[in-house]
């Protein structure tokens, strides 16, 4: 049994870094510490004080353990790391894990290329980015080749050239065919110096030359011609558009801009190499409303830049963070270069910052209006059936429902909702067990004992170990049933419930004779609704989800099994007679209505055949 109090005392006074459990033994957090012994011991203090988000965090820590670090930069690059791995609960989480693409210039070979490339690697190639569209490279490498005529296959040249026909690009003029030995290594070496200059931002060249060529198509009639170089000639302007200047200094930076709004934060990067702006991205953090803007400054750094395979020289901030220097430390050496980081006050940076910020709370505001749709969609639509049923709170709902094909491998399903918002990970599927053929009541009776019987005897078992009685998978019970059908269903549920001593109130989602929702049974009377409103369509939504769920797992089993059929399972029915059956019948419904005196007149079947049939579906 871990002893909270007893381990403190063992805590060493070294750097490292820390790793708060629950009770599920998941990682809530992860910090580092200059001195373990004093760091962990604050949070078991009574005078402590600490954020609410720390506070709740600190109610369900179970267990601890810790990792000792040669230094404080060990124990950040660490902590980094395992943040990125676990992305505890309580920490202040970037919501946004991307990774940026690049263009790869393979300036080491003799013929050298133009690739895409998720990561920079140390492979004597030149690295441009990054970028923050994917498209966008694409879209530059396909507008070099049609311009600049840069290979893209991966021959090795010279070793392999006359060895095969030249391929596509060739043909339609986008390769001068190197692999052939149709252009020399000085003239597409001269191109792609070129192309580079273009990436270091240097369009003038190419739009005078686009331009030339165009007018010079044009008074040659060849007009067709002179719509291709002008097409290019807008891609480039559109291109140079984009990435205008906007630092007389040539140095990389990452300029950050922050907006803060009750517990959402944005924060906006502009990317600008070369003194060029190359892209522009945001990140949102949530549950922020009690940290500073230097926790949220600091925890983007060091979870942004743990995942950036490039750092920039300068990083231009809003304001001042925390753990600077060693933040500092940690950067330079990822570069292999020394980084700075800076809070300008005045000239062109610190207006550059400011536009980063008003570009943050434009995207939080924006954001912010999406929240409150969501939420009408949500958590209002909740309400509005709450409402309507006049009950006192909804949380959560659970739905169900029942698949078959006359009978074949029937299913049932469980969808949840939380809050307006499906939960997948609660959903749970039931291979119906006891019930032969197809008798959806019979089916629905025997999954909704299954799931409250479950949750009873999975509460009653972490009672019994002193832990809390929701944490199992069935143990948490739903505000409101949601059955997929009308009374019969809801009776079906209802029976159950009381067999079982819970009161959970039940309602049923019929539907019209075109299978589309159309309104509430509760409590004996099918209830108005209008469908137009929100609580209508959250419904529909959980109705449909419910169906979904129920077929695909069906299906699934279907899929695994198509020759059977429920006629299999009948002691003495084989393929022959099976096939005999649906013929005669046409249907399984047929079979069931009739007499053991008709089954026997079926060719390939006798007495004791037909009277096992008959004995099976009665």
């Amino acid at each position: 049994m871990f002893n909270i109090e007893e381990e403190l005392k063992k805590l060493p006074a070294k750097p490292g870094v820390y790793l708060m459990h629950d009770e599920k033994d998941t990682i809530i957090y992860v910090g580092k510490a200059v001195s373990l012994k004093n760091r962990v011991r604050q949070y078991f203090q009574p005078s402590r004080n600490v954020t609410p988000k720390i506070a709740r965090m600190i109610e369900h820590i179970h267990r601890f353990e810790y990792i000792i670090t040669d230094s404080e930069l060990e124990a950040l690059v660490l902590e980094c790391n395992l943040i990125k791995e676990y992305r505890p609960k309580y920490n202040t989480m970037l919501m946004d894990d991307k990774s940026y693409p690049y263009i790869k210039a393979t300036i080491h070979e003799e013929y050298p290329r133009l690739l895409f490339a998720r990561e920079m690697k140390k492979d004597k190639a030149k690295y441009f980015g990054p970028y923050t569209s994917a498209g966008a490279i694409k879209d530059t490498l396909l507008l070099m080749q049609k311009i600049y005529h840069i290979r893209t296959c991966n021959r090795n040249l010279p070793r392999d050239i006359g060895k095969e026909r030249p391929c596509l690009n060739y043909h339609i003029k986008q390769c001068k065919a190197p692999c052939q030995g149709y252009i020399s290594k000085e003239t597409y070496r001269e191109s792609f110096s070129n192309a580079l200059e273009f990436l270091n931002g240097n369009y003038s060249n190419v739009l005078k030359m686009l331009e030339e060529k165009m007018y010079e198509a044009s008074e040659k009639y060849e007009f067709e011609v002179a719509a291709e170089y002008r097409d290019l000639l807008n891609s480039v302007k559109q291109i140079a558009q984009k990435q205008k200047i906007t630092s007389q200094e040539q140095d990389d930076k990452d300029i950050i801009g922050f907006a803060k709004a009750a517990e959402e934060a944005v924060i906006q990067v502009f990317f600008i190499r070369g003194g060029k702006l190359i892209g522009r991205e945001h990140f949102h953090f949530n549950e922020v409303e009690h940290d500073s803007h230097a926790e949220i400054l600091t925890a983007f750094i060091k979870q942004f830049y743990a995942g950036t395979p490039y750092i920039p020289k300068q990083i231009v901030l809003p304001s001042e963070i925390e753990e600077e220097v060693v933040l500092a430390e940690w950067l330079s050496e990822k570069r292999g270069q020394k980084v700075y980081f800076r809070v300008p006050k005045k000239g062109q940076k610190e207006r550059l910052v400011e536009l980063a910020c008003k570009n943050a709370s434009l995207i939080l505001q924006q954001d912010s209006e999406k929240i409150k749709r969501e939420e009408a969609r949500t958590i209002g639509a909740v309400r509005e059936l709450q409402n309507l049923l006049g009950l006192p709170s909804i949380s959560r709902m659970e739905s169900f429902d029942i698949s078959n094909i006359n009978g074949f491998e029937s299913v049932g399903s469980m969808v949840v909702f939380e809050d307006g918002k499906p939960k997948k990970n609660d959903y749970r599927k039931f291979r119906i067990k006891t019930i032969k053929g197809a008798d959806d009541y019979g089916s629905m009776r025997e999954v909704l004992t299954r799931r409250f019987v479950h949750g009873i005897e999975e509460r009653k078992e972490l009672l019994e170990k002193n832990q809390d009685p929701m944490l199992g998978k069935f143990s948490r019970f739903p505000d409101l049933l949601l059955m997929d059908g009308g009374k019969g269903q809801v009776n079906i549920a209802i029976s159950v419930l009381e067999e079982l001593n819970i009161q959970i109130p039940v309602c049923g989602m019929v539907k019209d004779d075109n299978h589309r929702t159309r309104g509430i049974y509760f409590e004996n009377k099918e209830l108005p609704i209008d469908r137009h409103s929100e609580g209508f369509r959250l419904v529909t939504r959980i109705q449909d989800e419910t169906h979904r769920f129920a077929i695909e797992y069906h299906r699934s089993l279907r899929g695994k099994n198509q020759v059977h059929s429920i006629l299999d399972e009948i002691e003495g029915i084989g393929a022959t007679r099976r096939k005999a059956l649906m013929k005669y019948f046409k249907s399984l419904e047929r079979i069931r209505e009739a007499t053991v005196e008709e089954i026997k007149e079926v060719p390939s079947m006798n007495e004791k055949a037909a009277i096992s049939v008959y004995r099976f579906f009665h």
